[in-house]
């Protein structure tokens, strides 16, 4: 099996690619899928006719180079778009929300849609009954400031 292994390493490279893929469907962060790139030019690297060395290097200098550069743009992109397009607690932000109990800077309960959230204010206290806007979600906890038809002139 060794004897194989050392002279047939693409074998070795697909695998760990396959292995970073699998582990980056589950994670979903671009991190993983950065290190099989890596892995895919290290077995490129062998197809050529590269020692085990030079692979190595080539797939330690391909992933750092992935996860410096193109990492950061695709995180970018994944994160931008329309409101219609983003999903879970991000299509909240920017959303009107109905305080049910007094919210202050550190408790308080507003419904957002159809469900009830903790929620803390951004400034001041804001009274039950206002309807604020949604500025962030911090954990479980929607961040919410006063909307400018409810603050007082």
């Amino acid at each position: 099996m060794f004897e194989w292994l050392g002279s047939n390493w693409w074998a070795l490279w697909l695998t760990v690619f396959l292995a970073f893929a699998v582990v980056e469907m589950l994670t979903l962060s671009f991190f993983f899928i950065m290190l099989g790139a890596g892995a895919l030019a290290a077995l490129v690297a062998d197809f050529a006719g590269a020692d085990l060395w030079l692979q190595i290097v080539v797939f330690c200098i391909v992933s750092l180079l992935m996860i410096a550069f193109v990492r950061p743009i695709a995180l970018k992109h994944l994160h931008k778009g329309p409101a219609e397009q983003r999903t879970n607690v991000d299509r909240l932000i920017g959303q009107s929300a109905l305080v049910m109990e007094p919210v202050t800077a550190t408790a308080g309960l507003v419904k957002i849609g159809g469900d009830v959230w903790s929620a803390r204010s951004a400034a001041g206290i804001i009274d039950a009954g206002q309807t604020v806007q949604v500025t962030r979600i911090d954990g479980a906890t929607a961040v919410v400031a006063s909307t400018a038809e409810d603050s007082p002139h």
